[in-house]
């Protein structure tokens, strides 16, 4: 097996396994000062900053305040600049007070935070802890006191602590754990941390009470003292995470002691931030082999071949069936020497991620590796820079079902020779992982991958295609096809009809019609969908996540299709929060659609109308008046016409049109007769009397008008004896007779009435209730009584016994005139009508008089 620069062509290339791509990197201190000092200055800032805000409230006693909780009682109180504990609200579950400057806790700051679960103080410099400040946090269940100055740990903080579960002491200034032993009372502590750079020693008992653990992380980089057994006694222990750099392996007993007590066959181990460069630090390591490990992982590690090869031989033959190597820098000459000799048939699953070769060409070879390749079943060789593997190295991995390249350099062309071009190879292929590759023709893929006839999962996700091809051929077994993150903006039928999962999440699509019989599970958030594909394509479908698209809505219908949809996302859209929208949405978060949002309610957030935009649909609670607004205009119309029904029956029962009328009919004719009096007086004449009496009465009672009063007062006969005053010849104003024709009635009535002395009502239930001539009376009434004309200028005849309760409320002056001034009544008997005509003419002449 070999790496290569990527620039050697395909042709030229010597017989290797990997190809692989130097790396190079840039430092700070390489750059100009300028720069770096620059970048200082920044970081200074954005500190004062942080600082400033974080001491900017104060609750009142002198101490500052924090009030940043979201709804789940959750208070981030990071890298605000606190110098002391914060005043928190005592319902808060998590608190994170790390990256301020908190150097002290004292024994009240925590007091009454008995529900807190989680409490995070790392990054502060804190040095200083009262023995009881931890004392009223009983529910307590995680303790983060890491990347501190505390240089000795107190057994008494953890004494009340009955419920933590896990506790991070990493990266402090304590040399020993010290005495009495910390950790005892906490019985129900599941994943410890502690150790740093000046730990120095581990005896018997300092882990005393400490008896199950599910994770256990040491920094023993400087250990020099430990006593054989103090690790062994922590059964059963789940993941063990052992940071062994410095001078930590070139001290072997210690070092064998650790890795041994900490070593078993069902315990992960996983070491990190170690240099094995040389074949003397792999010794310690054969602790490990004896307690015949299962899992080994390498982080951070700095390695050279021969080591590589000391480690083969230490670990031959033990039963490791997961290696893992996670940030590897390997140094040497490319010398595998002996390394064949070794026994690695157990190891099932190899994974390398962030290799980089220091000196790439005197790796030209790594063919004495090659037994390696024959086992593993599963193979990662993630961001490492590997722009192909041969065909050669293909043909090594017969027992290969899954294979992970990913956010590598390989390209179209390299891909077919990674796949052996149209030669039969990884034949179990199960998983296929290139995503993140530079990889343009989709088409190329199918092609390559249809040989692979039981290959399941194709993850072709995050490389650069940018359309599909009309067809394609795919192995029949494929049942999951990932082309997420790529920038596709139409898919076609190249898409296999096997498929029960598929993600098209983050591309450009705006629909999506093929037709997928057997699918059960669709991803399509991240796209321009306007709204939900027919759900008829997919009769199958369980799961669909449409979120983060510019969907305006969608309602039952659109999920009535999907005739077995279980699961759906589709929030983070542009939701139009129409009434419709809104109830559906609020059914369905409560269930009641038979979908559950997986997503949750916060997701579904209103983009308009404006007033509602930032708001979460389920909060909106949209009033009758917008969402019924038709049968809201309905019911007020409706209730606008009854009321004014009602109201001008009662205005009418009242009169008051009546009024109105009069109002607007005496106002008019007022205009007229002062304008008439302006002509006149610009002319120099007078009004002359024309009438002594303008007469007012019912149509009805025009018959007793024209025989009786007309007769009697324009023509008197010689035969009656009296006053010759009286008995002279009068002239009287009657509407029949006497009006213009062709002038409004109302300027015709206004003239007759200024043209006569006296006004004579004829009373009758005919003159109350007649409709006849109704402009004439009306406002000869309202004329009459406007203040101008008293009660003298009227005089009123009874025809008939007509009480004043008998006259109409709109009358209400002619009934106060009824009632104070005395009129004449017609008198039936005909003996009696002579003295009638007396009294009748005497108030008609009482006006001459006057006069």
């Amino acid at each position: 097996m070999m790496f290569h620069q990527p620039t050697e062509t395909l042709q030229q290339k010597p017989r290797c396994l990997l190809h692989h791509r130097p790396s190079t990197s840039t430092s700070c201190s390489m750059r100009r000062p300028t720069s770096c000092h620059l970048t200082l200055l920044l970081l200074l800032l954005l500190l004062l900053l942080n600082f400033c805000r974080g001491q900017g409230s104060d609750s009142g006693d002198g101490r500052p305040s924090c009030d940043r909780c979201d709804l789940h009682l959750s208070c981030n109180c990071s890298h605000s600049g606190f110098t002391h504990i914060p005043v928190v609200t005592d319902r808060a579950l998590t608190i994170d007070l790390s990256y301020n400057a908190i150097a002290s806790v004292m024994d009240d700051d925590l007091t009454g935070h008995t529900r807190l679960r989680v409490l995070d103080l790392h990054g502060n410099g804190l040095a200083t802890i009262h023995p009881s400040a931890f004392d009223s946090l009983w529910s307590l269940e995680e303790l983060d006191l890491s990347d501190n100055q505390l240089a000795v740990l107190d057994h008494q903080w953890f004494r009340k602590l009955e419920s933590l579960l896990q506790l991070n002491l990493l990266n402090n200034p304590y040399s020993c754990l010290g005495s009495p032993p910390p950790f005892q009372g906490l019985v129900q502590l599941r994943r410890l941390a502690f150790g740093g750079p000046t730990l120095e020693e581990l005896k018997r008992g300092d882990l005393s009470g400490v008896t199950q653990l599910e994770e256990l992380t040491v920094h023993a980089n400087n250990l020099t003292r430990y006593e054989s057994g103090t690790l062994a006694d922590i059964w059963p222990l789940g993941r063990v995470t052992l940071s062994l750099h410095g001078p930590f392996l070139t001290n072997m007993p210690v070092a064998s002691a650790v890795l041994g007590d900490v070593s078993y066959p069902e315990t992960p181990i996983t070491l990190e931030d170690l240099n094995m460069t040389e074949t003397s630090s792999v010794q310690p390591l054969t602790a490990l082999a004896k307690k015949r490990i299962r899992h080994l992982s390498f982080r951070n590690l700095s390695v050279s071949d021969k080591a590589i090869v000391s480690l083969l031989v230490a670990v031959s033959g033990v039963p490791i069936t997961y290696l893992s190597m996670d940030g590897v820098t390997l140094i040497g000459q490319g010398s595998w020497r002996n390394a064949s000799k070794t026994d690695q048939k157990s190891i099932d699953e190899f994974f390398a991620r962030d290799v980089v070769v220091l000196d790439v060409f005197k790796f030209l070879s790594l063919l004495d590796l090659t037994f390696l390749l024959q086992y593993p079943r599963r193979v990662s060789v993630i961001n490492s820079k590997v722009f192909v593997m041969p065909c050669i190295t293909s043909k090594l991995l017969v027992h290969l079902q899954y294979l992970d390249l990913s956010d590598n350099l390989l390209t179209d062309l390299t891909l077919v020779e990674t796949l052996c071009g149209n030669q039969e190879t990884l034949k179990e292929l199960r998983v296929l992982n290139i995503s993140g590759n530079p990889l343009k023709s989709l088409s190329t893929v199918s092609r390559m991958v249809t040989k692979l006839s039981k290959l399941t999962h194709l993850d072709v996700s995050r490389t650069a295609y940018i359309s599909m091809p009309p067809s394609c051929p795919w192995p029949s077994t494929l049942r999951h096809l990932n082309i997420s993150g790529t920038q596709l903006t139409t898919t076609t039928p190249c898409l296999p009809a096997t498929l029960e999962v598929l993600d098209l999440s983050n591309n450009n699509l705006r629909s999506f019609t093929q037709r997928l019989p057997v699918l059960r599970e669709l991803y399509l958030s991240g796209n321009k969908f306007l709204s939900f594909p027919p759900g008829q394509l997919f009769p199958n479908l369980q799961t669909l996540m449409i979120h983060s698209n510019t969907l305006n809505m969608f309602s039952h219908l659109d999920l009535q299709s999907f005739r077995r949809l279980e699961s759906l996302q589709a929030g983070q859209n542009k939701f139009v929060c129409t009434c419709d929208f809104v109830n559906f949405l609020h059914s369905a978060l409560k269930g009641h659609e038979g979908i559950h949002l997986t997503d949750g309610e916060d997701s579904y957030v209103c983009d308009s109308p404006l007033y509602l935009q930032g708001e979460p649909v389920g909060r909106v609670h949209l009033s009758t008046v917008i969402c019924h607004r038709v049968l809201f205009v309905s019911v007020t119309c409706g209730l606008v016409l009854v009321v004014g029904f009602l109201l001008g029956v009662l205005l009418w029962r009242l009169h008051a049109f009546w009024y109105l009328k009069m109002t607007w009919a005496w106002l008019k004719a007022k205009h007229s007769s002062r304008r008439r009096q302006r002509h006149r007086v610009i002319e120099g004449s007078e009004a002359l009397l024309s009438f002594d009496a303008f007469v007012s009465y019912s149509e009805r009672d025009a018959g007793w008008v024209e025989n009786f009063l007309v007769p009697e007062l324009e023509e008197p006969s010689e035969s009656d004896s009296g006053d010759p005053r009286t008995l002279r010849s009068l002239t009287l104003c009657l509407h029949k007779r006497d009006f213009l024709p062709g002038h409004w009635i109302v300027d015709n009535i206004m003239s007759a009435m200024e043209r006569s002395r006296r006004t004579i009502f004829i009373l009758s239930e005919n003159f109350v209730q007649s409709d006849w001539c109704r402009y004439e009376l009306d406002f000869s009434h309202f004329r009459l009584f406007d203040g101008h004309a008293g009660g003298e200028a009227a005089i009123l005849i009874l025809l008939e016994p007509l009480s004043k309760d008998d006259v109409p409320k709109r009358f209400y002056k002619l009934r106060k005139l009824m009632s104070s001034t005395t009129y004449l009544e017609w008198p039936q008997e005909e003996e009696r009508r002579p003295e009638f005509w007396r009294s009748l003419r005497s108030a008609l002449s009482g006006g001459d008089e006057d006069d």
